[in-house]
């Protein structure tokens, strides 16, 4: 018990309520366990970082007809306002993780939060395209401080048992932010204007940034490096992306993103058109279909922390294509529907996979977050983009298609990931007997 104590940082020792001491490599590292008052502070802290985050990200989703209007850009043109904020985030993502290896974790992501609010409302200020996609570019930048980050804080923070269901709430933050964001624009959009709306969602996630600086624990088992040396970098990197598991891992977030916003990007479109002729305030409800997200996120977390995680991605992968085949309808109930469907999919692959990374990733779990994160949003940059030539060409059945081709993929990904599963399990009940 000494030994454990002396090892211990900032002081903790074993007997700290709602913690444990386990040994981890040269030291014991203590872990914020479930039911604590840390581990609900933490959990808040990155419901909030997730909120901020995806509100920000997409708050332009419901409105992108409106900028094509507004700017006098087409279909495809007016997608670059979220897939170039998303290009720009997993670049930046990819670099902030080195970063945060040597910078902490809680100073970047907080940085992050408040310069992104900022240049949403200075976005709604610009009185051209060049210069409002300049500063959602920009706000791709500096959001990119925040994802790989939350996700090797709670990898780090949170007892291995326990990380599942975090992370799911995590990534339910992420669900209510991406809702919240958009039904809000676009309810505000047809009570105002899309400026308004900006600007306001702005000020909102100014304040839930301050929340988060105040109410997020600092790190315990984060080990500072002293210098940024490339060649750690590098190969930290190579390593990950050398694990078989986890390089499939960043190929499912990538297929998954892209195929989630696809759908949601072009949606838009066919329910204004004259088939359906919906306003955008009616069209932001859809996104209502979040709150499914929301939970389906921690449920499918914690289902996975005791069954595996195979079995609740492949479910995950069935209910997306099911619910993405449901949006092909001409009835307006059998598409919402759908979509509601499609989204708890989506949300139990990501916040399956998300996990899943953060467990197999035993060192560096900054860099492969980053990897698994620059994967994602290349995936919704690029395969979201690529949708709108589909919707272009052939309408919804091409988008319909070609998410279907991408989700296809990804599903052959999860059989995988799956069998991998098993037979480390079955070598693990070997090795015990």
């Amino acid at each position: 018990m000494d030994g454990a104590r002396s090892r211990a940082r900032d002081g903790a020792t074993p007997a700290i309520t709602g913690q444990k001491i386990i040994p981890a490599h040269e030291e014991a590292k203590i872990w914020t366990t479930r039911r604590s008052r840390t581990y609900r502070s933490t959990s808040f802290s990155l419901f909030l970082v997730g909120f901020v985050t995806f509100s920000l990200l997409y708050c332009v989703q419901p409105i992108l007809p409106e900028l094509a209007r507004s700017f006098h850009v087409g279909v495809t043109g007016s997608s670059l306002a979220l897939s170039l904020t998303t290009g720009c985030l997993a670049v930046s993502i990819f670099c902030s993780g080195a970063a945060a290896e040597s910078l902490g974790r809680k100073g970047i992501m907080f940085f992050s939060m408040m310069s992104a609010a900022i240049l949403n409302i200075l976005a709604a200020l610009m009185p051209s395209w060049p210069l409002f996609l300049a500063a959602r570019a920009l706000e791709g930048v500096v959001l990119g401080g925040v994802p790989a980050v939350a996700m090797a804080y709670l990898s780090e923070e949170i007892h291995p048992e326990d990380l599942g269901y975090a992370m799911g709430l995590y990534v339910g933050g992420t669900a209510f932010g991406g809702m919240f964001g958009r039904v809000a624009v676009g309810i505000l959009t047809g009570l105002a204007t899309w400026p308004t709306a900006l600007a306001l969602l702005g000020c909102v996630d100014l304040l839930a940034a301050v929340a988060f600086g105040i109410f997020l624990p600092s790190s315990r088992n984060f080990i500072r490096k002293d210098s940024f040396d490339i060649r750690y970098h590098a190969s930290a990197w190579i390593t990950h992306v050398s694990h078989v598991r986890l390089a499939l891992l960043f190929g499912m977030g990538s297929l998954a993103m892209g195929v989630f916003v696809t759908l949601f990007n072009y949606i838009d479109f066919r329910l204004s058109t004259p088939l359906f002729s919906l306003s955008p305030p009616e069209i932001s409800f859809i996104f209502l279909s979040y709150v499914c997200g929301m939970i389906a996120s921690p449920v499918a977390g914690s289902v996975a922390d005791k069954i595996g995680r195979g079995p609740v991605m492949i479910a995950g992968i069935a209910m997306t294509a099911l619910g993405m085949g449901l949006t092909s309808s001409a009835l307006l109930p059998a598409i919402i529907f759908g979509i509601v469907v499609f989204t708890t999919g989506f949300f139990t692959i990501h916040s399956v996979a998300s996990g899943w990374v953060g467990r197999l990733a035993l060192e560096n779990k900054g860099h492969a977050s980053s990897l698994y994160l620059l994967c994602y949003y290349l995936g919704s940059s690029v395969f979201g983009s690529l949708g709108g030539l589909f919707w272009t060409r052939g309408g919804w059945p091409s988008v319909i298609l070609y998410a279907a081709g991408l989700l296809a993929v990804a599903g052959l990904f999860s059989l995988f990931l799956t069998r991998y599963e098993k037979t480390s399990c079955s070598a693990g009940r070997r090795h015990a007997d």
